[in-house]
């Protein structure tokens, strides 16, 4: 294989890294990984001191929490709060998603076997369907589901009553839930991009249960390279413990972190090629924009979806990117990485 060919095969692993999507290994590896209860949850601090107070009153009343909404890019712990919140009540949790309910009946079976005060966690709830979400409504609100039992002339609906429980709806797109279904949640909260300091210590928290060996500096590293994601902050942490096994000791240092992460085509900033190669286009195919997301998920070969889920919250979150009524433009501070990384001057805005 030729070296532009391992290169670039090398950059699409470390595109694989960085998008959102689980293996199968990824979440068995990341069950293992998450925490168990609020007091193991590093970040979201105004987040996590609001849950405590509202875990603790429910508790009092003896009483199921609210209903919970949770919104936020992928990766940042959504599904994790949902878990430490059933673990935290001594509840059980049952977990689905929009896209896996396809029809209002699917969910008669789910809710008919919640005991008083269980979980049911719904990921990805913007993608219910408009039939489905209507169903919720009256679970809900009122602990009840209607049915219809036979057809025509025959039709009648069945009220079936529910133990109470408390729904947790999680969303990386706030922006598509329907007002009803929004309105019915009594507690919201949005998950934003953690600090390097707060990726830190999952890392090494993570390396602990890894029975891996990483100094403060290499924690660093791949905290800074991790997109403020703790998510991708676990992969890169075993990636990096491949390399360190087979090219050095074993030890994860700041050297060997930033060398591995370099194979992947991993910069400082936690940009892959992807990243770049929107970057790239959008200055020297539209000039700095302002371009539509179609326009460049044509150019890029990309799902528009993928674009606006994956690559755009971390570009607009470093000051890259800016969302106009006209499109997506480049900011200086785009201009000014591109031309760093391609060792010319590069400028939109003399």
């Amino acid at each position: 294989m030729s070296e532009e060919a391992k290169r670039q095969k090398f950059e699409d692993k470390g595109e694989e890294i960085i998008r959102q999507e689980e293996t199968e290994d990824d979440l068995i590896m990341n069950l293992s990984l998450r925490p168990q209860m609020l007091s193991d949850f590093v970040g979201q601090n105004s987040v996590v001191d609001s849950l405590l107070i509202a875990i603790e009153a429910s508790r009092k009343r003896d009483e199921p929490m609210e209903h919970l909404l949770l919104s936020g890019p992928p990766g940042l712990g959504k599904t994790s709060l949902a878990r430490i919140i059933a673990n935290e009540r001594g509840s059980k949790i049952t977990a689905t998603s929009g896209p896996a309910i396809d029809r209002a009946g699917d969910l008669i079976g789910i809710m008919t076997n919640l005991a008083e005060g269980d979980v049911l966690f719904i990921d990805e709830i913007h993608r219910l369907s408009k039939v489905v979400e209507e169903f919720i409504y009256p679970a809900m609100e009122n602990s009840q589901i209607d049915f219809l039992v036979d057809k025509g002339p025959y039709a009648k609906t069945v009220k079936f009553n529910l133990k109470r429980f408390t729904l947790i709806g999680a969303t990386t797109r706030s922006g598509l839930l329907s007002a009803p279904l929004r309105d019915r949640f009594g507690i919201s909260y949005h998950l934003d991009f953690y600090s390097s300091e707060d990726l830190v210590q999952i890392i090494k928290r993570s390396a602990g249960l890894l029975g891996i060996h990483v100094d403060e500096e290499g924690a660093f590293e791949i905290a800074i390279r991790s997109r403020g994601t703790p998510r991708i902050a676990n992969r890169l942490l075993r990636r990096v413990r491949d390399w360190v096994e087979v090219k050095a000791d074993g030890k994860i240092t700041a050297e060997a972190a930033v060398n591995a992460l370099a194979i992947h085509g991993i910069d400082e900033k936690g940009l892959n090629r992807i990243d770049r190669k929107l970057l790239d286009v959008m200055y020297s195919s539209y000039k700095g924009g302002p371009v539509g997301i179609e326009a460049l998920a044509s150019s890029l070969n990309e799902e528009s979806d993928t674009i606006e889920d994956v690559v755009e919250p971390y570009l607009l979150k470093m000051g890259f990117l800016r969302r106009t009524p006209r499109g997506r433009e480049l900011t200086e501070e785009a201009v000014k990485y591109i031309g760093k990384i391609s060792g010319q001057k590069k400028d939109l805005f003399s």
